[in-house]
């Protein structure tokens, strides 16, 4: 079996007890099924759910707490608590384990992001089990990853994993709720995610979790639009994880071999960059960009909305309205006032620049790539 790097997310449910606090045989097990990924030569990341869940016991509460203040509250204890428990455990298997917390903001600037990557590629190289949390405890939007589910797949995205395994107490993906329908069946494999799946998805989570099905769902269609296959189940024992690279695990199997990878630019442009502006372009342009992969001219340029600068992030529509995607654009507002409609000599000479394209493909993500390659 070739090396991989592959990112595992634990959810709440499948870490801790039934009254709160940290089930000592799960995280056992579970150290020990990331260890024996370690042990074969394979890359991981862990991104783990479980702070709150961790700590509301230990702060009197009897059982989740539901206010902003006493969940985050309930993630300071609670994380300290989590990142103990795995570090003593990993010690048991001469394995160094290092903590990156994160929230929405670190994806949003790309300076955050790139320095995530960075940090995240030099713990790899030197053996290092990252675990990742979203910092529950100071986070401006409650708990905005979902459960840490969304968190993992732009994590896998982020440093190119081959496989991003979500864990959780439901053994993969039915066509009906399956506590609620007997009957309910189970899809071993699914190509892709589509919004009918998303929709018949369960929204809710467990008494001491967030997230639901849906939640899985949407990260899963995320990580596969970015290149990465996706797992989600409920396998046990120390062998679970081997078990599902081979193709044995519990649960169901999410996207193929032949998903293509999108670099981190890419990545960030298309999932986190915040667009300041709107370009609307003829029919001509549109067709060049979607069909042949073409950069955007001044001459496909027919109308601004919005301000902004050059190097800043604009969405870009067709002549009927609808917007086609995104893009770095070279010129500001007002260049591109002066000089839409003109060729690029022309623009050129105009307005004294340099630059011959709008927005140039390497810095561009299509709306229909947005959503179904990113």
């Amino acid at each position: 079996m070739k090396k991989q790097r592959m990112v595992v997310k634990i959810g709440s449910s499948s870490l801790t007890t039934k009254n709160g606090g940290l089930s000592d045989e799960k995280l056992h097990e579970h150290v020990g099924a990331l260890a024996r990924l370690k042990q074969l030569g394979h890359e991981v990341i862990l991104i783990s759910s479980g702070a709150v869940a961790a700590g509301f016991a230990d702060l009197g509460y009897p059982s989740r707490p539901k206010t902003i203040a006493s969940k985050q509250a309930a993630a300071a204890v609670g994380q300290g608590l989590l990142l103990k428990g795995y570090t003593e455990e990993f010690k048991r298997h001469d394995i160094v384990a290092a903590q990156l917390l994160l929230t929405r903001q670190n994806f949003l600037h790309k300076d955050q992001y790139n320095n995530a990557n960075a940090t995240l590629s030099e713990l790899l190289k030197r053996n290092v089990l990252p675990i990742i949390n979203e910092n529950d405890s100071v986070a401006v939007d409650e708990l905005t990853f979902g459960d840490n589910d969304m968190l993992s797949a732009l994590v896998s995205g982020l440093v190119h994993a081959d496989f991003l395994m979500i864990l959780t107490d439901i053994n993969g993906i039915y066509d009906q709720n399956p506590r609620t329908h007997p009957n309910a069946e189970r899809y071993n494999y699914l190509h892709d995610i589509d919004e009918a799946l998303i929709y018949r998805a369960s929204g809710t989570g467990t008494k001491v979790g967030t997230g639901g099905m849906k939640s899985k769902l949407e990260a899963a269609r995320t990580a596969l639009n970015v290149g990465v296959k996706v797992f989600i189940g409920c396998p046990t024992g120390e062998e679970k994880l081997v078990d599902i690279l081979a193709g044995n695990g519990d649960g169901t199997y999410i996207g193929d071999t032949s998903i293509p990878s999108m670099n981190t630019s890419k990545q960030w442009l298309a999932l986190h960059s915040i667009p300041t502006g709107k370009i609307e372009v003829d029919k001509g342009a549109a067709l060049a960009i979607l069909e042949h992969g073409k950069s955007l001219l001044p001459a496909g340029v027919a109308d601004i909305s919005g301000t902004f600068r050059a190097d800043e992030v604009v969405r870009v529509a067709d002549d009927r309205g609808n917007i086609i995607g995104r893009g770095k654009v070279n010129f500001s507002s007002d260049q591109l006032l002066e000089i839409k409609g003109l060729s690029s000599s022309e623009a050129m000479m105009k307005i004294n620049s340099n630059q011959r394209v709008v927005i140039h493909r390497d810095h561009w993500v299509s709306k229909k790539r947005k959503e179904n390659e990113a």
